[in-house]
């Protein structure tokens, strides 16, 4: 099947910091591909797939699940450690539980997290019926371009297939139980207003890691997909000096960016 358009995976080769960019369920590396730029335009190394099933059609992504997600992103991972002496991972909406995963499985391999309104659990009454319901149903609704601003739009499917749903339900379980394994530091911006992923998402996830470096940033100006919202550049702005801080690599424009 041909890509939507924007969906095509994204790597750059910069210097010896690279960043992880994992993107969201049903979406594309088009929802964070300015992230991605903006790093790299910055020097860093960075790396963001395609997750498997994602970016054709959503029936494709009936056939596959969170074990095919997380080890595309581990597979990423493991490819930057190759060639950088530190990685920090970044991620949106599930592609924030992926990073988290990756941080708790990777220990030291992992300097730091970024994460923007990460999803930590399928919420609603519907959620519970999932693994009945998903054999007789093969869709819903989709969840794509939850965003404020005016003539933004995200490349992801118009709808969700529910075999793929019950998997990410089962993911965001398993990812809740490993939150006390996550020491690095972190980074965590979320919208208030978000009508996909709950703001009770993040504060789990904040009262569950054991970072004890952690940043909580509101983004007051945008809904689930920020990171093409209003608050975009602050977010771009944000990570950079995140890890300039933590790593030492352009100081004085991350200074100049939180200014």
């Amino acid at each position: 099947m041909p890509l939507l358009p924007g969906a095509e995976p994204f790597r750059h080769e910069g210097g010896e910091v690279g960043v992880l960019v994992c993107h969201g369920f049903t979406g594309s590396p088009q929802s964070v591909r300015p992230w991605a730029d903006h790093l790299a335009e910055r020097g860093l190394s960075v790396s963001l797939p395609l997750l498997p099933g994602h970016g054709t059609r959503w029936q494709d992504m009936q056939l596959t699940g969170w074990q095919d997600w997380y080890a595309e992103v581990d597979h990423a991972l493991r490819e930057l450690r190759e060639r950088c002496s530190q990685v920090f991972v970044c991620g949106l909406s599930m592609g924030g539980a992926l990073a988290l995963r990756l941080a708790a499985r990777h220990g030291d391999a992992v300097s730091g997290v970024v994460l923007v309104n990460p999803g930590n659990k399928v919420h609603g009454v519907a959620a519970k019926a999932l693994p009945v319901v998903r054999h007789f149903v093969r869709s819903t609704k989709g969840i794509a371009s939850d965003i404020a601003k005016p003539g933004s739009e995200e490349t992801g499917y118009d709808r969700v297939p529910l075999h793929a749903a019950h998997s990410l339900r089962r993911f965001f379980q398993l990812v809740d139980a490993e939150l006390p394994q996550v020491t690095q530091p972190l980074l965590l911006m979320h919208s208030p207003e978000d009508h996909i992923v709950p703001p009770a998402d993040s504060a789990r996830i904040l009262a569950r890691v054991s970072s004890r470096d952690v940043t909580e940033r509101l983004l007051e100006n945008s809904y689930h997909v920020a990171t093409l919202d209003h608050d975009a550049e602050r977010i771009f702005a944000d990570t950079y000096a995140f890890i300039g801080r933590l790593s030492g690599v352009g100081s004085e424009e991350g200074t100049a960016a939180r200014g």
